[in-house]
């Protein structure tokens, strides 16, 4: 198939990496030094055991349009920078392009073919003028969740931490053809891609650590591990997380696993910086509207109090103006 990955970044260049070296046609669009670097070198991906794959068949363009019509377009940047992209990207879609979000936090189709109260209804925090919406047919659409742990480590460099599973799903819950056929293509590239009938269940369980572990470790500098060591940050995370489960229950979410299973889960990857915190560091835009203001704002739909959460998002998102004001960045360095 042909694959266009939207972002050359970790997620995007380990997927597109596999893709490649299993035989399929993959093009990133990139800019800058990770677009040269490709283009030069191909991608390198290397692996937690020390050893390195190099997919040399991979190219890079800056203009979608370069790319042409593709089987399988893969949304992997940070869910803001989605709108910026998104005038270019409709030279990706063929008739029967399929359009598959691999973005952490709550999509902006997440009431689309949902049924029920809610159906059809928008999302403020992450698609303020319903730009997303309309620039992106949701006949398109397919739901992903990106469980593995990658960094960029330099351009068209990425090191895997851990993970290789992406679980799939239409929006409306169905086994359809296009769904089985993308599963097996990344299922033959050695990813677990699972297809699941209840694809917003399956949201909330990557969103029920994101919404806490990303915010708290932006404020605190702190790792995984180190987060949920301690015992204050993680009863605050517990207490977040208690929140967001009314939340979720109430617009039908089943969670599949307890909270003390989803915070063990969490401390088992280790002294991992979460993207929020590397975010920070690095003085780029923080992920915070898909990954906690969304989640205030479905408080709000479903009348459910969430002090914590509140607390937590008005806090992290005084330091993410403040970053952008002062075009700054912090990082903790040894004295």
């Amino acid at each position: 198939m042909r694959y266009a990955i939207v972002g050359a970044g970790a997620i995007g260049g380990y997927l597109g990496a596999r893709l490649a070296l299993a035989g399929e046609q993959v093009t990133f669009i990139a800019r800058n030094k990770n677009l040269a670097a490709i283009n030069s070198r191909g991608f390198h991906l290397r692996l937690p055991d020390g050893s390195t794959q190099h997919a040399s068949t991979v190219r890079a363009v800056q203009d979608p349009a370069e790319a042409g019509p593709q089987d399988v377009v893969l949304l992997t940047t940070k869910a803001h920078q989605v709108r910026e992209l998104l005038p270019g990207l409709r030279a990706l879609f063929g008739p029967d392009t399929v359009v598959v979000t691999m973005i952490n936090g709550v999509p902006w189709w997440y009431f689309q073919r949902l049924g029920g109260a809610f159906d059809g209804r928008a999302l403020a925090s992450v698609d303020p003028d319903g730009a997303l919406a309309a620039g992106i047919e949701v006949e398109r659409l397919i739901g992903s969740i990106v469980y593995p742990a990658a960094e960029l480590v330099e351009p068209g460099v990425v090191r895997l931490v851990e993970g290789n599973r992406f679980t799939l799903g239409e929006l409306d819950g169905q086994r359809t053809p296009r769904i089985e056929a993308l599963s097996k293509s990344l299922m033959a590239a050695g990813f677990k891609a699972p297809v699941s009938r209840d694809i917003r269940s399956e949201i909330w369980v990557k969103l029920w650590g994101n919404l806490s572990f990303n915010p708290i470790s932006a404020l605190t500098h702190a790792t995984l591990e180190e987060i949920c060591r301690f015992p204050p940050s993680r009863d605050l995370v517990a207490r977040m997380m208690s929140e967001a489960r009314m939340v979720g229950e109430k617009l039908g979410v089943e969670f599949k696993v307890s909270l003390d299973q989803r915070i063990a889960g969490a401390q088992s990857v280790g002294a991992h910086k979460t993207s929020m915190l590397q975010d920070v560091e690095h003085g780029r835009a923080l992920e915070l509207e898909a990954l906690v203001g969304s989640v205030a704002e479905l408080a709000r739909i479903t009348d459910t109090p969430t002090p914590t959460v509140d607390a937590i998002y008005a806090a992290t998102a005084l330091l993410a103006k403040t970053l952008a004001d002062r075009k700054g960045r912090l990082e903790v360095l040894p004295v």
